[in-house]
C-alpha cells in the first residue's frame, strides 16, 4: 500500500477539482433502508432493479456534468450498471463526475450521555477504502452527529470529543488509501434552540473536529467539509432569513476552518430545495466576513425530492423527472456563484431525529 504522502498531490487534485466554481456534490448514498423510505410515499417498491433504475436516472441525467463534480454512493450502487450494462462509476467518470462512497456504518448511544451518538465504521476500513478505491471511488463519506439541547448541555464535551476524534481517524484512514475524505460534523436542526444557540454549539464541534484532524495529521489540502448550516431549530419561535444563516454559518466557519481546506459542501439538513439554495446563494453574495474556501451544496433531499414525485417508479416519467432533477442542479450551481433567482419547492424535507 502506498504511503500517505505519495497520495498527497493525487488527493489535492481530487479535492480542487470537485470544490470546483459552480460545482457542487450530489449525495445519492441513502442506504436500502432510507431509499425505502423516499420510494415509500410514491409507492415505489424497495427493490435492488427499483434502486439501480432511480439511480440510473439520475446519473443519465442530460448536461449533469454541468453542476455536479462529485457523487456519493452507497455500496450497493458501486457495482451497478446502467441497463445498457454500462459501469455506474465508468459512466459518470466518462462525464468528468468524480465517484464517492459512504464508509460509516450508522451510529451507536455513547453510554453516559443524554442518549447522544457516536458514528461506527472504523474496524477493517483500510480494507474496504482499499477495495473502494480500485472499484474508482476517489473520495468518501463519513456522518458524524450532534445535538442541540441547551438544557441538558447537549452537545456535551464526551460527545464532541467521540465524534472528532472518528472523523479524524476515518479522514486518515482514508488518506491513506488514497480517498479524499469528506469530513462532516452534522449538527441537528432538531430542537427549539436559537440561531445563536446553534452557532455557538457548531463553533465547539467544528473547533474540535479541526483539532482532531491536526491531532491525527490530516492532509487538510486535500479534504472537504461537510457541515451544518447555521438555523434555528426547528422548533424555534423565531425563525431566520436566508441572509442571517448565511452570515451566522460564514461567521462560523471563519472562526473554526482553517483556509487549507479547499471546500466547504453544505448538507441540506432537512431543508425545502428553495431554502436550501436560497440560504447558499446569501452565502455567496455574503461580503462582509472572510470565506478563503469554496462554498457549494452537497445535498441528496434538496436535489431528489421534486426528481422522485416526476417519477413516481414508472419509465415514461423518467425525462420529466430528470429535467426537475436538473433544475434543482443547475439552481445550486448558481447559487454558489450569487446568482440564484428563485424557483424552487418550498415542500418541508425536514424528518426528527434524521438517521440512514
Amino acid at each position: 500500500m502506498e504511503s500517505k504522502e505519495s497520495f498527497k498531490e493525487e488527493l489535492m487534485a481530487t479535492a480542487k477539482a470537485i470544490a470546483r466554481p459552480g460545482y457542487g456534490i450530489l449525495a445519492a448514498d441513502e442506504s436500502t433502508g432510507t431509499i425505502g423510505k423516499r420510494f415509500a410515499p410514491i409507492e415505489v417498491e424497495n427493490t435492488e432493479p427499483n434502486r439501480r433504475a432511480y439511480r440510473e436516472l439520475l446519473f443519465t441525467s442530460p448536461d449533469i456534468e454541468n453542476y455536479i463534480s462529485g457523487v456519493i454512493m452507497f455500496e450497493e450502487t458501486l457495482d451497478q450498471e446502467t441497463k445498457d450494462g454500462k459501469n455506474f462509476v465508468e459512466l459518470l467518470k466518462e462525464k468528468g463526475i468524480i465517484t464517492g462512497i459512504k464508509v460509516d456504518k450508522g451510529v451507536v448511544i455513547v453510554g453516559g450521555t443524554e442518549d447522544e451518538t457516536a458514528t461506527q465504521g472504523l474496524d477493517k476500513l483500510g480494507e474496504r477504502c482499499a477495495e473502494f478505491y480500485a472499484k474508482g471511488a476517489r473520495f468518501a463519506k463519513w456522518r458524524a452527529v450532534l445535538k442541540i439541547d441547551v438544557t441538558k448541555n447537549c452537545p456535551s464535551e464526551l460527545a464532541i470529543y467521540e465524534n472528532a476524534h472518528g472523523l479524524a481517524r476515518y479522514a486518515s484512514i482514508c488518506q491513506d488509501n488514497g480517498l479524499v475524505p469528506i469530513v462532516e460534523p452534522e449538527v441537528l436542526c432538531d430542537g427549539t434552540h436559537t440561531i445563536e444557540e446553534c452557532a455557538e454549539a457548531s463553533e465547539r464541534v467544528f473547533a474540535g473536529v479541526v483539532k482532531a484532524l491536526q491531532d491525527q495529521k490530516v492532509f487538510l489540502e486535500g479534504a472537504l467539509l461537510k457541515p451544518n448550516m447555521i438555523t434555528p431549530g426547528k422548533e424555534a419561535a423565531e425563525k431566520a432569513t436566508a441572509g442571517e444563516i448565511a452570515f451566522y454559518t460564514v461567521r462560523t466557519l471563519s472562526r473554526t476552518i482553517p483556509a487549507a481546506m479547499p471546500g466547504i459542501h453544505f448538507l441540506s439538513g432537512g431543508q425545502s430545495e428553495e431554502e436550501a439554495s436560497q440560504n447558499l446563494n446569501a452565502m455567496a453574495k455574503l461580503q462582509d466576513v472572510p470565506k478563503p474556501w469554496y462554498l457549494s451544496f452537497s445535498y441528496g433531499r434538496a436535489l431528489q425530492a421534486s426528481c422522485l414525485k416526476a417519477w413516481m417508479g414508472k419509465e415514461e416519467n423518467v425525462e420529466a423527472a430528470q429535467k426537475e432533477f436538473i433544475a434543482r442542479a443547475k439552481g445550486n450551481s448558481e447559487a454558489t456563484l450569487g446568482k440564484y433567482e428563485g424557483g424552487g419547492s418550498t415542500e418541508d424535507l425536514y424528518v426528527k431525529k434524521y438517521v440512514y
